[in-house]
């Protein structure tokens, strides 16, 4: 992994373009991130796949995306089902934990089943982000709940039933943001909880999820531990509380670095991410210039940060087992659930 850069890229569109092509050769980043504008039909995003893995050498080259289901998911139908929002699942916990456990796993499989049939191997999923009444709903429904005791428990059987379709998770936002008043992607917003508030709540969350593989960082200023720069560009916030705190070992990236909460440069940006503390940068937006800025700024995946990068891809363990009947199982748990009937 000697030649590999410690990030993880996006592209303009539904083809890999011929500079394109000459970027990902010469800088051979980790990873590939696909939004909507890159989707089209499965065997167009398949040939995609496999063409970023030839490009950059590598067979086993993450490509990731975000596919939580509800708002943010890049794959709909026709062609992918209709999977909602974790706010649905997250109904079922006052009635029936179990129900929603199971419904949460499902949801996991269900769409894991789907991604690794593209060769998709990495979801930007699950949440675990609190539903705070007040704040911004860039969260909102997102959200496994209210508590702790129920984000944990979901958004942990969510994470299991995506690593047994053989797709590893990145949890986001760590250190927590849920309490956010304003949208990362359009400006930097600050949460003026207390420490203590914050460690028995949105820390004690990640804490009990400690154990997945990768983690994103959230764009959020914690005033109460470092007023002075957001959790993905603050040493004290990733060297006190995500490594200490919260007992996160695994590979940690940024946000998207292209969001308007972040100031400076992109290469100044990138810099400062990894001088905080994060493992890889992640740039999406597919801005050619924005991504050399990026690709600059990233030093080689060695060290501690390739260790975990390896392990983070190893986590994922693929249960071959008959998912016949999943989808009716998943939807009957739901349709009790106070919420929008599902497809």
């Amino acid at each position: 992994m000697d030649q590999t850069r410690a990030f993880i890229t996006g592209i303009a569109g539904l083809t890999i373009s011929q500079q394109e092509v000459a970027f990902l050769d010469a800088t051979r980043p980790w990873g590939l991130i696909l939004f909507a504008r890159n989707i089209d039909t499965p065997d167009q995003v398949k040939s995609l796949v496999r063409a970023f893995r030839d490009i950059v050498g590598r067979p086993d080259a993450p490509v990731l995306i975000d596919q939580e289901g509800g708002r943010v998911r890049r794959l709909r139908p026709p062609h992918w089902r209709d999977v909602p929002a974790a706010g649905l699942i997250a109904a079922l916990w006052s009635g029936d934990r179990a129900a929603a456990e199971r419904a949460a796993w499902l949801s996991g499989r269900l769409i894991g089943e789907e991604l690794y049939a593209l060769g998709i191997t990495v979801d930007c999923f699950p949440v675990a982000d609190l539903l705070i009444t007040g704040a911004h709903d860039i969260i909102g429904d997102r959200a496994y709940g209210e508590t702790p005791e129920a984000v944990i428990a979901l958004a942990g059987a969510a994470a299991a039933g995506m690593r047994a379709s053989g797709v590893s998770t990145i949890v986001k936002h760590i250190p927590g943001h849920g309490r956010a008043r304003a949208d990362s992607h359009l400006e930097l917003p600050t949460v003026s909880t207390p420490r203590d508030q914050l460690a028995a709540t949105d820390f004690a969350t990640f804490a009990g999820l400690s154990d997945l593989p990768m983690a994103m960082t959230a764009h959020v200023v914690y005033a109460a531990i470092d007023a002075a720069a957001p959790a993905t560009t603050s040493a004290t916030v990733i060297g006190d509380i995500i490594r200490g705190e919260i007992g996160f070992d695994g590979l940690l990236m940024s946000d998207d670095l292209s969001m308007k909460a972040l100031s400076g440069t992109m290469g100044a940006r990138t810099q400062a991410a990894f001088a905080a503390g994060c493992d890889m940068a992640l740039h999406c937006n597919g801005d050619m210039a924005e991504m050399e800025a990026v690709a600059d700024a990233t030093p080689q995946l060695v060290g501690e940060p390739a260790r975990r990068a390896v392990d983070a891809l190893a986590w994922a363990r693929r249960a071959e087992e008959d998912c016949a009947g999943l989808w009716d199982e998943f939807t009957s748990l739901l349709s009790s659930a106070d919420g929008p009937a599902i497809a």
